[in-house]
Parts: structure tokens; sequence; C-alpha cells
């Protein structure tokens, strides 16, 4: 296995003070790309510093988020979850407190999750650098969605790349991807899901990259697209700290969110990482066990690797082959994780840990029948964890949740499996 050395350099005086200049979170990120690609970058990260301070760029992007996003997106809270914490707290043998539950509600942004934040942005600027055609990735299909319906809204013309294990998991996204006008390309390779659709669309890239930018959807790949698209996803946390403001008159005791690539728990931590009372927990996929091939842990179980342009931890064998990865959530059945997670996770900051299948399907079922809202299969992971942790703390101490997408997409994969279970019990 090829092993990876820290980087030399002092660390940042702040957490938020990455990437570097080149494009390093630490000793993670970087550029492990073809030759052919090396102007694309460069031409989107020069054209992504020029916006920075562009006023006109950034007035566009606020009007899109409130006129057709729907933002700011809610900040909820979950009285009936709470209170199944405390009972869980009673159970236990503890005082019968907990935490109080709140909800950022990505889910009622529109295309129902919060990829809609990044893949707007990202479009924006492929316009910036005249380029005509969009390409992307998806493994649950809400980034396939939110891409078709960013290139429709500019008049771009869209591919999207999707494992054709996802296509039969996420028919409904499938429908609204081609409604909205984009060709949807099936990928039969690998284990036929995402890492293997994120194959193909970078195969793509390579041969078209004069006319076409490649939206990734998470905050992986090459630099610069781990700033980008957490950087455009940082408007998720932005709000959620001033809404904690207002409605707790502080700021939250603790901060989860699921995590396969990472990108909306980039999205919520990263405007929290310099605030060292919050505590940020992400939630991989713990599938069915801990063997491999069985989950999709990356932060838990993998080591330091390249996958898809960047150096992050990555799921592989002793051979630095990447592994098969499993969970009943398409979209974190992803053996990688963006490299600024991996960046925290060594510096301590934030603390991952994994909900297995089982838990995630209950926190499914949990969330719809307390509160009235079917989560996706993603968010389930964090519910699951978040319900645990909640019931631990003390009745004036409070829980954030990142709800990053709606469960329209998973009604019929996760009814499956509760039928799977019960036959089974």
């Amino acid at each position: 296995m090829t092993t990876f050395q820290a980087d030399p350099k002092a660390p940042p005086a702040k957490l938020s003070d990455v990437p570097s200049p080149e494009g390093r979170f630490g000793a993670f990120g970087g550029q492990y790309v073809p030759e052919t690609l090396m102007a694309a970058l460069a031409q989107l990260e020069q054209v992504y510093e020029s916006v920075r301070q562009d006023r006109d760029f950034w007035d566009e992007l606020r009007g899109l988020f409130a006129t057709l996003v729907g933002r700011p997106t809610p900040l909820y809270k979950a009285s009936r979850l709470t209170a199944h914490s405390a009972e869980l707290s009673r159970k236990s043998g503890n005082n019968g407190q907990a935490a109080t539950i709140w909800l950022k509600r990505e889910d009622l942004a529109h295309t129902g999750a919060h990829k809609i934040n990044n893949t707007l942005g990202q479009a924006l600027l492929a316009r910036r650098m005249g380029k005509k055609r969009i390409i992307a990735e998806t493994g649950a299909g809400q980034h396939g969605v939110a891409s078709a319906t960013a290139a429709a809204h500019l008049g771009l013309q869209c591919d999207v790349y999707m494992g054709s294990e996802d296509v039969r998991r996420q028919k409904l996204n499938v429908i609204r991807m081609r409604m909205l006008g984009a060709r949807v390309i099936e990928v039969e390779s690998g284990s036929r899901t995402l890492k293997d659709a994120t194959n193909e669309a970078m195969r793509d890239w390579m041969g078209s990259v004069e006319g076409t930018h490649y939206i990734i959807g998470s905050v992986v790949g090459p630099h610069p697209f781990p700033m980008i698209v957490r950087d455009f996803q940082s408007i998720i946390g932005t709000e959620a700290k001033a809404q904690c403001l207002r409605y707790m008159g502080r700021l939250p005791d603790s901060i989860v969110a699921c995590v396969g690539g990472g990108s909306n728990a980039a999205g919520i931590f990263y405007p929290f990482v310099d605030d060292s009372k919050v505590q940020l927990i992400g939630v991989e996929a713990g599938g069915r066990s801990r063997s491999p091939g069985q989950h999709a842990a990356t932060l838990s179980m993998g080591t330091p690797g390249v996958l898809h342009g960047t150096l992050s931890y990555v799921l592989q064998d002793q051979n630095g082959q990447t592994a098969d990865v499993h969970s009943c959530s398409a979209g974190l059945d992803y053996p990688g994780v963006g490299p600024e997670h991996s960046f925290w996770k060594d510096s301590g900051r934030v603390t991952y840990t994994a909900a297995s299948d089982e838990q995630a399907l209950e926190a499914f079922t949990l969330l719809a029948q307390t509160e009235g809202i079917i989560p996706a299969l993603e968010t389930s992971h964090a519910i699951s964890e978040a319900v645990r942790l909640a019931s631990t703390m003390k009745a004036d101490q409070h829980v954030l949740v990142c709800c990053s997408g709606r469960g329209d997409k998973d009604v019929e994969e996760a009814s499956r499996l509760i039928a799977l279970r019960n036959e089974r019990t």
C-alpha cells in the first residue's frame, strides 16, 4: 500500500484558513490528475478567484437562492423527536432528560436537498467560462436533479452519469432528470454505483474539457473543487448560525451531519470550525458490518490514498486498490471523502462515527412518525446519531442536525428493505 507523509508545513492559525494556495488541507487535497485536465483546473481556479470579490456574481447567486431555491431554509424544533430521546434516556437509567433537537431543513430547498446550492454556483461559473455543456455524477440522484435544474435555468446542455444499480434504487430522480432535459448515462462497470459514475464522468471531462464543465457534486476531487463546493454549501452553516443565535440565544452544543463525500457536512460545519465549544460530529455509512465491502465508513476505517484526483482517506485494500463499499443509502455509497474532512479528522476538530443500515432505517421511520418529516436515507444516518447523542445530554443543551434531503426518492427502497428485515424477524 502506498503511504503518504504529513505535510511538513505549519498548520494554519485557524482551521478555516484552508486550503493553502497549493490546494492543501494540511496533508490532504492537491491535484492528482492527468496533464490534460491541468489547464481546465487552472482556468476554474482563476475564474473562481475572480468572482470571490465580484458583487454582481454573488448578488445573482443570492437572488437565485431566494427566488428559485427558497432560501433561507427553516430551522425546525423537533419536539417529539426530542421527547423520544428523553424516553431513551429514562430507559437507559439516566435522568430522563435530553437535549433539544433542531433540524436545518435543507430538505425544503428546491429539488429536495442541499445539492442545489452548489450546482447553481458552479453553473454560473461555467457560464463565466463560456462553457455551454455541464456534466455531473450522481448516486442518490439529488445532485443529478440539481445539476439538471441549474442547466435548465441557465440554458446549458446537461449529461449525468449514474451507476445502473443507483438507477434502479432511485427511479424517481432518474425520471426527474430526464423531465428537466438532462441525458442520464447509465454506468455498468464495477459496482455500478457512485464511484463508477464518477470514473466515467472524469473520462468524459478529459475528452471534452474545452467546452464542458464538470460540476463535481461533493467536496471531493482535485483542487479547487473541494474549496468551491464547500464555499457554495457554507450558506447552510451561515444561515444556521444566525438562526441559532435568534432561536436558542446562543450557538448549539453539537452539530450532526451525514458524511459520504461530505458536502452537506462541510457546508454546515465550516462556519463553525473556529467555534471550539461547538462539537461537530460526522456520521458515515456503517452498512451491514465492519467487514471490508460491507460499509462505506471511509474516515472510520480507511487510510490515506488518492481517489478521483485528491489525497484523502480512502477505503482500499493492502495493494492500494479501491475497495468495494455498501450502504442502503446511494448517496453515502462512496469509498472516499473530501480532503477537508480528512484534515478535520486528523486535527481532532470533528468526530466521525458510523450508523448501520439498520439504524438508518429505524431513524427513517422514527422521524416520519414523530415529526411528519420523511428524511432521505442519507439524512437518516445523522438522525440516528443525533437521537442517541441527545439522550446523553442535559435538557438545556441543543443538538443541530443537517436535514440534508427529503426522502421521496427513498420510500420505495426503504419499504423494500424494511419488508426484508421484517421477514427475517
